[in-house]
Protein backbone atom coordinates (compact mmCIF):
# COMPACT_ATOMS: atom_id res chain seq x y z
CA UNK A 1 0.00 0.00 0.00
CA UNK A 2 1.67 2.97 -0.94
CA UNK A 3 1.99 6.41 0.53
CA UNK A 4 -0.63 5.24 3.56
CA UNK A 5 1.37 6.97 6.35
CA UNK A 6 -0.73 6.59 9.81
CA UNK A 7 -1.07 10.10 9.16
CA UNK A 8 -2.62 10.00 6.39
CA UNK A 9 -5.28 7.12 7.57
CA UNK A 10 -5.57 8.72 10.52
CA UNK A 11 -6.48 11.96 8.64
CA UNK A 12 -8.98 10.07 6.55
CA UNK A 13 -10.82 8.32 9.57
CA UNK A 14 -11.13 11.53 11.38
CA UNK A 15 -9.37 9.95 14.19
CA UNK A 16 -6.16 10.68 16.47
CA UNK A 17 -2.87 9.02 16.39
CA UNK A 18 -2.01 7.64 19.87
CA UNK A 19 2.07 6.88 20.24
CA UNK A 20 3.33 5.25 23.40
CA UNK A 21 6.24 7.96 23.41
CA UNK A 22 8.08 10.63 21.46
CA UNK A 23 10.44 8.55 20.11
CA UNK A 24 9.99 9.02 16.55
CA UNK A 25 7.82 9.75 13.85
CA UNK A 26 4.95 7.39 14.19
CA UNK A 27 2.74 9.29 11.51
CA UNK A 28 5.19 8.53 8.86
CA UNK A 29 5.07 4.87 8.87
CA UNK A 30 3.69 3.14 6.08
CA UNK A 31 0.88 0.50 6.73
CA UNK A 32 1.93 -2.58 4.03
CA UNK A 33 -1.97 -3.40 4.54
CA UNK A 34 -5.50 -3.83 6.64
CA UNK A 35 -7.02 -7.04 8.51
CA UNK A 36 -9.45 -7.28 10.88
CA UNK A 37 -8.53 -10.62 12.17
CA UNK A 38 -5.05 -10.52 14.29
CA UNK A 39 -4.69 -14.38 13.24
CA UNK A 40 -4.15 -13.23 9.58
CA UNK A 41 -2.18 -10.40 10.57
CA UNK A 42 1.35 -10.10 8.93
CA UNK A 43 4.20 -7.51 9.69
CA UNK A 44 3.30 -3.44 8.88
CA UNK A 45 -0.50 -4.59 8.42
CA UNK A 46 -3.31 -2.07 10.26
CA UNK A 47 -5.34 -4.00 12.46
CA UNK A 48 -9.02 -2.74 12.80
CA UNK A 49 -10.60 -4.23 16.70
CA UNK A 50 -14.41 -4.71 15.25
CA UNK A 51 -16.68 -5.38 18.13
CA UNK A 52 -18.55 -8.66 17.87
CA UNK A 53 -21.30 -10.39 19.29
CA UNK A 54 -19.71 -12.87 20.98
CA UNK A 55 -15.78 -11.79 20.80
CA UNK A 56 -14.51 -8.34 20.73
CA UNK A 57 -11.67 -7.78 18.75
CA UNK A 58 -10.25 -4.59 20.92
CA UNK A 59 -9.16 -7.25 23.39
CA UNK A 60 -6.54 -8.48 20.51
CA UNK A 61 -5.10 -5.14 20.01
CA UNK A 62 -2.04 -5.70 22.36
CA UNK A 63 -1.55 -8.79 20.40
CA UNK A 64 -1.53 -7.49 17.47
CA UNK A 65 1.11 -4.81 17.75
CA UNK A 66 3.63 -6.93 19.63
CA UNK A 67 3.32 -9.37 16.28
CA UNK A 68 4.52 -6.44 13.82
CA UNK A 69 1.24 -4.89 13.43
CA UNK A 70 2.14 -1.58 12.25
CA UNK A 71 -0.58 0.52 14.54
CA UNK A 72 -4.41 -0.16 15.25
CA UNK A 73 -7.99 1.40 14.83
CA UNK A 74 -9.67 1.40 18.07
CA UNK A 75 -12.37 3.21 19.17
CA UNK A 76 -11.75 2.61 22.75
CA UNK A 77 -8.93 4.33 24.78
CA UNK A 78 -5.81 2.21 25.55
CA UNK A 79 -4.21 1.92 28.53
CA UNK A 80 -0.40 1.15 27.97
CA UNK A 81 -0.77 -0.15 24.26
CA UNK A 82 2.51 -1.33 22.84
CA UNK A 83 2.94 0.30 20.01
CA UNK A 84 0.63 3.34 18.01
CA UNK A 85 -3.05 3.40 17.59
CA UNK A 86 -6.09 5.43 15.79
CA UNK A 87 -8.57 6.38 17.63
CA UNK A 88 -11.95 6.62 16.38
CA UNK A 89 -16.01 6.86 17.17
CA UNK A 90 -16.70 3.57 15.30
CA UNK A 91 -14.08 1.17 13.95
CA UNK A 92 -16.60 -0.55 10.88
CA UNK A 93 -17.23 3.63 10.00
CA UNK A 94 -13.39 4.10 10.18
CA UNK A 95 -13.00 0.84 7.98
CA UNK A 96 -15.12 2.11 5.19
CA UNK A 97 -13.80 5.68 5.55
CA UNK A 98 -9.91 4.34 4.97
CA UNK A 99 -11.61 1.93 2.09
CA UNK A 100 -12.63 5.53 0.20
CA UNK A 101 -9.18 7.12 0.88
CA UNK A 102 -7.19 4.03 -0.78
CA UNK A 103 -9.47 4.05 -3.58
CA UNK A 104 -8.65 7.63 -4.61
CA UNK A 105 -5.13 6.42 -5.30
CA UNK A 106 -6.09 3.25 -7.28
CA UNK A 107 -5.11 3.54 -11.10
CA UNK A 108 -6.15 0.49 -12.10
CA UNK A 109 -10.29 -0.44 -12.96
CA UNK A 110 -12.48 -1.15 -10.87
CA UNK A 111 -15.10 -3.78 -12.13
CA UNK A 112 -18.09 -4.28 -9.75
CA UNK A 113 -20.10 -7.63 -10.02
CA UNK A 114 -23.81 -6.99 -8.78
CA UNK A 115 -27.27 -8.92 -9.18
CA UNK A 116 -29.16 -11.95 -7.67
CA UNK A 117 -27.81 -14.55 -8.47
CA UNK A 118 -24.96 -15.99 -9.66
CA UNK A 119 -22.12 -13.01 -8.33
CA UNK A 120 -19.39 -15.06 -7.06
CA UNK A 121 -19.49 -17.35 -10.06
CA UNK A 122 -19.56 -14.03 -12.40
CA UNK A 123 -16.72 -12.93 -10.52
CA UNK A 124 -14.09 -15.94 -10.66
CA UNK A 125 -15.10 -15.90 -14.30
CA UNK A 126 -14.64 -12.19 -15.18
CA UNK A 127 -11.09 -12.37 -12.99
CA UNK A 128 -10.25 -15.64 -15.01
CA UNK A 129 -10.26 -14.05 -18.27
CA UNK A 130 -8.74 -11.03 -17.22
CA UNK A 131 -5.44 -12.22 -15.56
CA UNK A 132 -4.78 -13.52 -18.77
CA UNK A 133 -3.59 -10.27 -19.38
CA UNK A 134 -2.62 -9.37 -16.53
CA UNK A 135 -2.25 -9.35 -12.84
CA UNK A 136 -6.24 -9.05 -11.37
CA UNK A 137 -7.20 -8.70 -7.64
CA UNK A 138 -10.33 -10.07 -6.77
CA UNK A 139 -12.99 -10.53 -3.97
CA UNK A 140 -11.37 -12.95 -1.46
CA UNK A 141 -14.55 -15.76 -0.79
CA UNK A 142 -17.62 -13.67 -0.40
CA UNK A 143 -16.40 -10.83 1.06
CA UNK A 144 -18.78 -8.17 -0.54
CA UNK A 145 -20.84 -6.69 2.65
CA UNK A 146 -20.18 -3.41 4.34
CA UNK A 147 -16.98 -4.90 5.94
CA UNK A 148 -16.35 -7.09 3.21
CA UNK A 149 -15.98 -4.80 0.56
CA UNK A 150 -13.49 -2.42 1.87
CA UNK A 151 -10.95 -5.30 2.58
CA UNK A 152 -11.43 -6.26 -0.51
CA UNK A 153 -10.59 -2.96 -2.01
CA UNK A 154 -7.79 -1.90 0.71
CA UNK A 155 -6.17 -5.47 -0.92
CA UNK A 156 -5.10 -4.05 -4.09
CA UNK A 157 -1.61 -3.47 -4.78
CA UNK A 158 0.48 -1.58 -7.09
CA UNK A 159 1.32 -4.87 -9.25
CA UNK A 160 -2.73 -5.34 -9.69
CA UNK A 161 -3.70 -3.88 -13.15
CA UNK A 162 -7.56 -5.03 -12.75
CA UNK A 163 -9.90 -5.41 -9.43
CA UNK A 164 -12.81 -7.14 -9.73
CA UNK A 165 -15.17 -7.11 -6.75
CA UNK A 166 -18.52 -8.37 -6.17
CA UNK A 167 -21.57 -6.34 -4.06
CA UNK A 168 -24.24 -7.94 -2.38
CA UNK A 169 -27.20 -6.26 -0.67
CA UNK A 170 -30.09 -6.83 1.19
CA UNK A 171 -32.34 -3.65 1.34
CA UNK A 172 -32.31 -0.17 -0.02
CA UNK A 173 -29.04 1.82 0.65
CA UNK A 174 -26.87 -0.52 0.98
CA UNK A 175 -25.83 -0.17 -2.74
CA UNK A 176 -25.36 3.56 -2.15
CA UNK A 177 -22.91 3.08 0.51
CA UNK A 178 -20.59 0.25 -1.33
CA UNK A 179 -20.72 2.27 -4.67
CA UNK A 180 -19.58 4.99 -2.61
CA UNK A 181 -16.61 2.62 -2.06
CA UNK A 182 -15.87 0.98 -5.12
CA UNK A 183 -17.13 3.61 -7.39
CA UNK A 184 -16.63 1.20 -9.98
CA UNK A 185 -15.82 2.12 -13.71
CA UNK A 186 -17.48 -0.94 -14.99
CA UNK A 187 -20.06 -2.79 -13.75
CA UNK A 188 -21.67 -6.28 -14.34
CA UNK A 189 -25.52 -6.91 -13.47
CA UNK A 190 -26.36 -10.39 -13.60
CA UNK A 191 -29.87 -10.92 -13.02
CA UNK A 192 -32.78 -9.55 -11.10
CA UNK A 193 -34.14 -11.67 -9.01
CA UNK A 194 -36.59 -12.67 -6.37
CA UNK A 195 -34.68 -12.19 -3.64
CA UNK A 196 -34.19 -10.33 0.17
CA UNK A 197 -37.97 -10.09 -0.81
CA UNK A 198 -38.61 -8.80 2.61
CA UNK A 199 -37.30 -5.77 2.55
CA UNK A 200 -37.09 -5.21 -1.12
CA UNK A 201 -40.62 -6.39 -2.09
CA UNK A 202 -40.32 -7.49 -5.90
CA UNK A 203 -38.33 -7.28 -8.81
CA UNK A 204 -38.93 -3.29 -8.98
CA UNK A 205 -37.62 -3.09 -6.14
CA UNK A 206 -34.70 -5.45 -6.03
CA UNK A 207 -33.78 -3.41 -9.85
CA UNK A 208 -33.99 0.20 -7.92
CA UNK A 209 -31.83 -1.21 -4.72
CA UNK A 210 -29.20 -2.84 -7.49
CA UNK A 211 -29.17 0.52 -9.54
CA UNK A 212 -27.99 2.41 -6.67
CA UNK A 213 -24.11 1.58 -7.68
CA UNK A 214 -24.85 3.52 -11.07
CA UNK A 215 -24.50 6.99 -9.47
CA UNK A 216 -21.27 6.13 -8.42
CA UNK A 217 -20.13 5.06 -11.72
CA UNK A 218 -18.32 7.75 -13.81
CA UNK A 219 -19.56 9.31 -16.84
CA UNK A 220 -18.10 7.31 -19.41
CA UNK A 221 -18.43 3.96 -17.14
CA UNK A 222 -19.73 0.92 -18.53
CA UNK A 223 -22.39 -1.58 -17.68
CA UNK A 224 -22.81 -4.94 -18.76
CA UNK A 225 -26.16 -6.27 -18.59
CA UNK A 226 -27.85 -9.04 -18.82
CA UNK A 227 -30.25 -8.86 -22.03
CA UNK A 228 -32.42 -11.44 -21.70
CA UNK A 229 -33.51 -10.08 -17.88
CA UNK A 230 -36.87 -8.29 -18.42
CA UNK A 231 -35.99 -5.58 -16.07
CA UNK A 232 -32.14 -5.12 -16.79
CA UNK A 233 -33.23 -4.90 -20.63
CA UNK A 234 -35.50 -1.90 -19.53
CA UNK A 235 -33.39 -0.88 -16.93
CA UNK A 236 -32.59 3.14 -16.85
CA UNK A 237 -28.71 3.17 -17.34
CA UNK A 238 -28.69 7.00 -16.84
CA UNK A 239 -26.48 7.81 -19.48
CA UNK A 240 -23.62 5.59 -19.07
CA UNK A 241 -22.45 2.71 -21.73
CA UNK A 242 -24.43 0.05 -21.93
CA UNK A 243 -23.66 -3.49 -23.52
CA UNK A 244 -25.66 -6.29 -23.50
CA UNK A 245 -25.13 -10.31 -23.60
CA UNK A 246 -27.87 -13.15 -23.58
CA UNK A 247 -28.97 -15.94 -25.41
CA UNK A 248 -31.86 -13.42 -27.47
CA UNK A 249 -30.20 -11.95 -29.89
CA UNK A 250 -27.85 -10.04 -27.34
CA UNK A 251 -24.58 -8.17 -28.53
CA UNK A 252 -22.83 -10.93 -27.15
CA UNK A 253 -24.61 -13.85 -27.55
CA UNK A 254 -24.58 -17.83 -27.60
CA UNK A 255 -25.87 -20.84 -29.63
CA UNK A 256 -25.59 -24.24 -29.66
CA UNK A 257 -25.60 -24.79 -26.53
CA UNK A 258 -24.77 -28.66 -25.23
CA UNK A 259 -25.52 -29.10 -21.22
CA UNK A 260 -23.30 -32.15 -19.31
CA UNK A 261 -23.59 -32.99 -15.48
CA UNK A 262 -20.12 -31.36 -15.43
CA UNK A 263 -19.35 -28.87 -17.83
CA UNK A 264 -21.54 -27.04 -20.67
CA UNK A 265 -20.43 -25.76 -23.87
CA UNK A 266 -21.76 -23.06 -26.09
CA UNK A 267 -20.61 -20.97 -29.46
CA UNK A 268 -20.29 -17.55 -27.91
CA UNK A 269 -20.50 -14.94 -30.85
CA UNK A 270 -18.99 -11.03 -29.32
CA UNK A 271 -18.97 -8.22 -32.18
CA UNK A 272 -15.53 -9.50 -33.31
CA UNK A 273 -15.27 -13.18 -33.42
CA UNK A 274 -17.13 -16.22 -32.88
CA UNK A 275 -15.68 -19.19 -31.36
CA UNK A 276 -17.18 -22.94 -29.60
CA UNK A 277 -15.92 -22.57 -25.88
CA UNK A 278 -15.95 -25.46 -23.31
CA UNK A 279 -16.77 -23.90 -20.11
CA UNK A 280 -15.79 -26.35 -17.08
CA UNK A 281 -18.88 -25.86 -14.85
CA UNK A 282 -22.21 -26.87 -15.27
CA UNK A 283 -25.31 -25.07 -16.13
CA UNK A 284 -26.83 -22.66 -18.58
CA UNK A 285 -26.55 -19.51 -15.97
CA UNK A 286 -22.84 -20.52 -16.55
CA UNK A 287 -22.99 -19.74 -20.57
CA UNK A 288 -24.01 -15.79 -19.16
CA UNK A 289 -21.13 -16.07 -17.09
CA UNK A 290 -18.76 -16.38 -19.49
CA UNK A 291 -20.48 -13.72 -21.87
CA UNK A 292 -20.41 -11.40 -19.34
CA UNK A 293 -16.68 -12.04 -19.04
CA UNK A 294 -15.94 -11.81 -22.66
CA UNK A 295 -17.67 -8.47 -22.35
CA UNK A 296 -15.46 -7.38 -19.56
CA UNK A 297 -12.70 -9.06 -21.33
CA UNK A 298 -13.10 -7.31 -25.11
CA UNK A 299 -14.03 -3.93 -23.37
CA UNK A 300 -10.44 -4.08 -21.32
CA UNK A 301 -8.58 -4.66 -24.71
CA UNK A 302 -8.14 -8.75 -24.72
CA UNK A 303 -8.00 -10.86 -27.64
CA UNK A 304 -10.45 -13.81 -28.71
CA UNK A 305 -7.79 -16.42 -27.37
CA UNK A 306 -7.02 -14.77 -23.98
CA UNK A 307 -10.91 -15.05 -23.34
CA UNK A 308 -11.24 -18.10 -24.58
CA UNK A 309 -8.22 -19.26 -22.35
CA UNK A 310 -9.79 -17.28 -19.04
CA UNK A 311 -13.25 -19.26 -19.89
CA UNK A 312 -12.13 -22.72 -20.15
CA UNK A 313 -9.68 -22.26 -17.36
CA UNK A 314 -11.96 -21.48 -14.33
CA UNK A 315 -12.35 -23.40 -11.26
CA UNK A 316 -15.66 -24.24 -9.37
CA UNK A 317 -15.89 -22.04 -5.63
CA UNK A 318 -16.28 -23.88 -2.57
CA UNK A 319 -19.56 -25.05 -1.52
CA UNK A 320 -21.14 -23.64 -5.22
CA UNK A 321 -21.68 -26.89 -7.61
CA UNK A 322 -18.92 -28.55 -6.03
CA UNK A 323 -18.76 -32.05 -7.33
CA UNK A 324 -17.69 -34.81 -4.34
CA UNK A 325 -17.55 -39.21 -5.02
CA UNK A 326 -18.47 -40.40 -2.07
CA UNK A 327 -19.53 -44.46 -1.98
CA UNK A 328 -19.83 -45.18 -5.84
CA UNK A 329 -22.19 -41.43 -5.73
CA UNK A 330 -21.92 -38.20 -7.31
CA UNK A 331 -22.81 -35.62 -4.76
CA UNK A 332 -23.31 -32.05 -5.98
CA UNK A 333 -22.66 -29.90 -3.07
CA UNK A 334 -24.22 -26.17 -3.87
CA UNK A 335 -24.86 -25.55 -0.26
CA UNK A 336 -23.89 -22.22 0.26
CA UNK A 337 -27.24 -20.50 -0.32
CA UNK A 338 -30.46 -20.46 -1.90
CA UNK A 339 -32.98 -18.47 -3.49
CA UNK A 340 -35.41 -19.42 -6.71
CA UNK A 341 -33.47 -18.63 -9.48
CA UNK A 342 -30.10 -20.33 -8.14
CA UNK A 343 -32.39 -23.78 -6.68
CA UNK A 344 -34.03 -24.22 -10.85
CA UNK A 345 -30.23 -23.51 -11.85
CA UNK A 346 -29.35 -26.17 -9.74
CA UNK A 347 -32.37 -28.76 -10.48
CA UNK A 348 -31.44 -28.05 -14.04
CA UNK A 349 -27.50 -28.89 -13.80
CA UNK A 350 -28.56 -32.39 -12.00
CA UNK A 351 -31.57 -33.34 -14.52
CA UNK A 352 -28.62 -34.27 -16.65
CA UNK A 353 -27.80 -36.78 -14.34
CA UNK A 354 -27.47 -40.38 -15.95
CA UNK A 355 -28.38 -42.53 -12.81
CA UNK A 356 -31.17 -41.62 -10.08
CA UNK A 357 -30.98 -37.89 -9.68
CA UNK A 358 -31.62 -37.27 -5.76
CA UNK A 359 -32.72 -33.50 -4.58
CA UNK A 360 -31.82 -32.28 -1.09
CA UNK A 361 -33.34 -29.09 -0.72
CA UNK A 362 -34.06 -26.92 2.42
CA UNK A 363 -35.98 -23.70 2.97
CA UNK A 364 -35.24 -20.68 1.43
CA UNK A 365 -34.59 -17.33 3.32
CA UNK A 366 -35.66 -13.56 3.34
CA UNK A 367 -38.57 -14.45 0.73
CA UNK A 368 -41.14 -12.12 2.60
CA UNK A 369 -44.99 -12.27 1.86
CA UNK A 370 -44.70 -14.83 -1.37
CA UNK A 371 -42.37 -17.30 0.47
CA UNK A 372 -44.79 -20.03 0.59
CA UNK A 373 -45.85 -19.39 -3.31
CA UNK A 374 -42.09 -19.17 -4.37
CA UNK A 375 -41.24 -22.23 -2.64
CA UNK A 376 -44.80 -24.31 -4.08
CA UNK A 377 -43.22 -23.12 -7.60
CA UNK A 378 -39.92 -24.66 -7.35
CA UNK A 379 -41.77 -27.73 -7.92
CA UNK A 380 -42.07 -26.88 -11.62
CA UNK A 381 -38.56 -27.35 -11.73
CA UNK A 382 -38.32 -31.01 -9.97
CA UNK A 383 -41.44 -31.87 -12.13
CA UNK A 384 -39.27 -30.38 -15.41
CA UNK A 385 -35.93 -32.10 -14.27
CA UNK A 386 -37.04 -35.84 -13.73
CA UNK A 387 -35.91 -35.34 -10.12
CA UNK A 388 -36.59 -39.09 -8.81
CA UNK A 389 -36.15 -38.50 -5.39
CA UNK A 390 -36.57 -35.76 -3.28
CA UNK A 391 -35.81 -34.96 0.27
CA UNK A 392 -36.47 -31.87 1.94
CA UNK A 393 -36.31 -30.15 5.45
CA UNK A 394 -38.23 -27.01 6.79
CA UNK A 395 -41.96 -26.28 6.38
CA UNK A 396 -41.29 -24.05 3.33
CA UNK A 397 -39.83 -26.94 1.58
CA UNK A 398 -42.76 -29.39 1.65
CA UNK A 399 -44.41 -26.77 -0.77
CA UNK A 400 -41.89 -28.16 -3.21
CA UNK A 401 -43.01 -31.58 -2.92
CA UNK A 402 -46.80 -30.84 -2.96
CA UNK A 403 -46.30 -28.44 -6.68
CA UNK A 404 -44.35 -32.04 -7.46
CA UNK A 405 -47.23 -33.79 -7.11
CA UNK A 406 -49.93 -31.78 -8.17
CA UNK A 407 -48.07 -31.57 -11.36
CA UNK A 408 -48.13 -35.39 -11.89
CA UNK A 409 -44.08 -36.16 -11.02
CA UNK A 410 -42.53 -39.36 -10.66
CA UNK A 411 -40.91 -37.97 -7.75
CA UNK A 412 -40.68 -39.99 -4.59
CA UNK A 413 -41.01 -37.34 -1.88
CA UNK A 414 -39.84 -37.25 1.49
CA UNK A 415 -40.40 -33.77 3.53
CA UNK A 416 -39.14 -33.44 7.38
CA UNK A 417 -39.19 -30.65 9.74
CA UNK A 418 -35.64 -30.69 10.42
CA UNK A 419 -32.38 -31.82 8.77
CA UNK A 420 -31.06 -34.21 11.04
CA UNK A 421 -34.29 -36.47 10.58
CA UNK A 422 -34.02 -35.70 7.07
CA UNK A 423 -30.38 -36.84 6.45
CA UNK A 424 -30.69 -40.36 8.43
CA UNK A 425 -33.83 -41.25 6.14
CA UNK A 426 -31.89 -40.20 3.28
CA UNK A 427 -28.75 -42.15 4.08
CA UNK A 428 -31.08 -44.85 4.02
CA UNK A 429 -32.24 -44.65 0.31
CA UNK A 430 -28.93 -43.45 -1.58
CA UNK A 431 -26.83 -46.07 -3.00
CA UNK A 432 -24.12 -46.38 -5.99
CA UNK A 433 -24.61 -44.46 -9.46
CA UNK A 434 -26.76 -42.04 -7.64
CA UNK A 435 -26.36 -37.95 -8.42
CA UNK A 436 -27.46 -36.43 -5.00
CA UNK A 437 -28.21 -31.86 -5.12
CA UNK A 438 -27.50 -30.33 -1.83
CA UNK A 439 -28.43 -26.91 -1.65
CA UNK A 440 -30.71 -24.46 0.57
CA UNK A 441 -30.23 -21.23 2.29
CA UNK A 442 -27.34 -20.56 4.48
CA UNK A 443 -29.33 -21.14 7.59
CA UNK A 444 -30.44 -24.56 7.04
CA UNK A 445 -26.71 -25.64 7.70
CA UNK A 446 -26.97 -28.43 5.11
CA UNK A 447 -23.40 -28.38 4.62
CA UNK A 448 -23.52 -30.66 7.44
CA UNK A 449 -25.27 -32.93 5.52
CA UNK A 450 -22.73 -33.31 2.99
CA UNK A 451 -20.64 -33.68 5.66
CA UNK A 452 -22.74 -36.23 7.66
CA UNK A 453 -22.73 -38.53 3.98
CA UNK A 454 -19.31 -37.88 3.05
CA UNK A 455 -18.18 -38.84 6.58
CA UNK A 456 -16.09 -35.69 6.67
CA UNK A 457 -15.28 -34.41 10.31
Amino acid sequence: MKDMTLARVARAVGGTLRTPDDSRDWGGIEISGVVIDNRKLEKGNLFVAMPGERVDGHRFIPDALRAGGAAALSQQELADAPGPYILVRDTAQALKALAKEYRSTLTAPVIGIVGSVGKTSTKEMVASVLSRRFPVWKTPGNYNNEIGLPLTLLGVREEHRAAVVEMGISDFGEMDRLGSMARPDMVVMTNIGLCHLENLKDRDGVLRAKSEIIAHMPKDGVLILNGDDDKLRAADVRGRTAIYFGLDGQEYRADGIESGLSSVSAVLHTPQWSAKAEIPLPGVHNVYNALAAAAAGERLGLEKDEILEGIQSVAAIGGRNRFLSCNGMTLIDDCYNANPMSMAASLEVLGHAKGRRVAVLGDMGELGERERELHYDLGRAVAANGIDLLFTAGGMSREIGRCAADLGAKTQVFSFDGREEMTEELKKHLKKGDTVLIKASHFMGFDKVVKDITGEA
